[in-house]
């Protein structure tokens, strides 16, 4: 089973629990952006509704992706479900009904009834995933993406995408080649309003930055795409430099 077919199973089922209540089903992050790999992506998708969830809903909602965990790649699953009125007007920071991604599937499965009660707030990510849902993303089913999502302001982008990379630092030695390109799809944006996957952060990195930091960033490309990382140049280095030139443009 491969992306697209996990994608299908998870929308049909969505479309039996929800019923009337689903709105749409939408793709974002990198296979809405054509580039997702089995070994490094996540499938990422939001789910928007014209009413709040009840509890029964939202374990229904969290069991089918717990049901598919064998069959979905490494990473897993990412997904939030927000009502239709949070979207437009857009609100940030953005209120959701529910959330699910592997950092939660051990507290899922060893209570449902309680990870579905508690897991509900607001989240400044949203922000990051509605533009690209209006920029680049996919409608699996349901509303056009124009009718559902309003424009997210520059500032509440910013403030989403700024705030992922604020301990670039520290992270990139753990997750050199996520931070790498992240923070090459940060400065993209900040510089020249491009809204890009992670791949074409490194593919922008390449063209705009100077050549000193072309061998880390082709070393991260090569491993976005499933080679081993494998590179000289200190990425610590590579961070603070990159956060030096994206604090001038905050």
């Amino acid at each position: 089973m491969n992306e697209r077919d996990l994608l299908q199973r998870v929308c049909d089922a969505y479309r039996r629990i929800l019923g009337e209540k689903l709105v749409g089903v939408y793709v974002h992050g990198s296979i809405a952006f054509g580039c997702f790999t089995w070994a490094t992506g996540d499938i990422d998708f939001l789910v928007a509704v014209d009413a709040p969830l009840t509890q029964p809903e939202k374990e229904a909602l969290i069991r089918v992706l717990l049901d598919l965990d064998a069959d979905a790649p490494p990473k897993g699953f990412e997904m939030s479900v927000v009502l239709r009125d949070a979207c437009k007007p857009f609100q940030y920071p953005t209120p959701y009904e529910l959330h699910f991604s592997n950092a939660h599937r051990a507290r899922a499965r060893a209570d449902l009834s309680a990870y579905c009660r508690d897991m509900h707030g607001v989240d400044p990510d949203l922000a990051a995933h509605c533009t690209v849902i209006r920029h680049r993303g996919e409608t699996l089913f349901g509303d056009p993406i124009k009718a559902v999502f309003g424009e997210v302001p520059r500032a509440a982008y910013a403030d989403s995408i700024l705030g992922d990379v604020g301990d670039a630092v520290q992270d990139i030695a753990d997750n050199p080649v996520y931070v790498t390109l992240n923070l090459c799809r940060v400065l993209a944006y900040l510089t020249e309003g491009a809204v890009l996957s992670k791949q074409e952060g490194g593919e922008w990195g390449l063209a705009h930055l100077p050549e000193e930091h072309h061998p880390l960033l082709r070393a991260a490309l090569a491993a976005y795409e499933g080679a081993p990382f494998c590179s000289e140049h200190l990425p610590e280095t590579f961070a603070r430099e990159m956060l030096r030139r994206i604090e001038g443009y905050r």
